[in-house]
């Protein structure tokens, strides 16, 4: 399955999306509306995955947003891929956040969503919880680059070659970097 296909993206939409680009380059409010429709979802899963804080992670979204579209106002937007670039900013908001934090956040269990899957016993829900919560604690403990690609990769889904555009990286370089973030993720688990 190719990759737009694989995100509800089909040549049409991506024609359709470089259309609406251009015209949210033109400060068309529409534009920018639509936008925000199809990228929000996808950043605040993002930045969730990256903080695992509801409220902080739809802060951070807006902020993204935000510094879009200030970005587009002042003539500064994106070079290349639109979705790179809006992935960029949503890291570089989540890099600041930790910063100025100074601590590693996890996830409580009060805080995680609860998902129970129909026919599910409550021991099931109960062992799902506790695996996402100390995936979230591994998590944490890598370095921000893996960590990055981990989410990217894994939660996100997209494929090497999109991440290496969001990263910022080669492909050789993101393979590598996923290699060891999921070789030392193991070591974590395990542990």
């Amino acid at each position: 399955m190719a990759s737009s296909q694989l995100y509800g993206m089909t040549e049409t939409t991506e024609v359709n999306e470089e259309a609406l680009l251009e015209r949210a380059l033109k400060n068309d409010s529409a534009a920018l509306g639509s936008i925000y429709d199809l990228y929000s979802d996808r950043i605040y899963r993002y930045v969730y995955h990256r903080i695992g804080n509801a409220e902080v992670a739809e802060d951070i979204t807006a902020q993204t947003f935000l510094k879009m579209l200030e970005a587009i106002q002042t003539g500064r937007g994106w070079h290349t891929s639109f979705r790179s670039w809006l992935y960029r900013i949503a890291h570089n908001l989540v890099v600041d956040h930790y910063r100025r934090a100074s601590k590693v956040m996890q996830v409580s269990l009060d805080k995680a969503p609860n998902l129970p899957q129909r026919g599910d016993s409550l021991m099931d829900t109960v062992e799902r919880k506790l695996d996402m919560e100390a995936v979230e604690i591994a998590l944490h403990s890598l370095t921000e680059e893996q960590a990055q690609v981990i989410v990217l990769r894994f939660l996100e889904g997209y494929n090497i070659a999109e991440v290496s555009k969001i990263m910022e990286k080669t492909e050789g370089a993101v393979k590598a970097l996923q290699y060891r973030a999921v070789r030392a993720l193991q070591q974590l688990m395990k542990k």
